[in-house]
């Protein structure tokens, strides 16, 4: 049997469920970040606003998950971007690239349906120190 640690992103309101998924597992020496949103965590509802602003808002989220559990967005070794419209890309990138310093991860980035109206998806793994 694996070993597995669930991390929750510190501002989630404990008396929301998080459904049939953990905001980030570790495992193995990796933490696999599911796919985060631009989510308000104290209230669990999501903040929509432009493609730019979910972006910075959903890398804000991944971050504190990260944090939590001890590393920071330098040791992000993959993403998994969803964008609800590919034209989006370029402004995407222009906010995603802030957060990276050095070696960037290694990304796939793909049109996806989005649920609830989000525009932007994003999941990571995570080398842990």
């Amino acid at each position: 049997m694996i070993n597995k640690t669930r991390i929750d992103h510190p501002d989630r309101d404990p008396s929301f469920s998080t459904g049939a998924y953990s905001d980030g597992v570790i495992a193995g020496g990796y933490l696999f970040v599911s796919g985060q949103a631009a989510v308000d965590f104290k209230t669990s509802k999501f903040v929509l606003d432009s493609v730019e602003e979910e972006t910075h808002r959903t890398l804000q989220n991944i971050k504190a998950i990260i944090e939590t559990a001890g590393a920071s967005m330098d040791a992000i070794v993959k993403c998994t971007v969803h964008l609800a419209d590919i034209n989006d890309f370029n402004s995407f990138n222009e906010v995603y690239s802030q957060y990276f310093t050095g070696i960037k991860p290694a990304r796939t980035t793909v049109q996806s349906v989005l649920a609830e109206g989000i525009q932007v998806e994003i999941d990571c793994i995570v080398q842990l120190p």
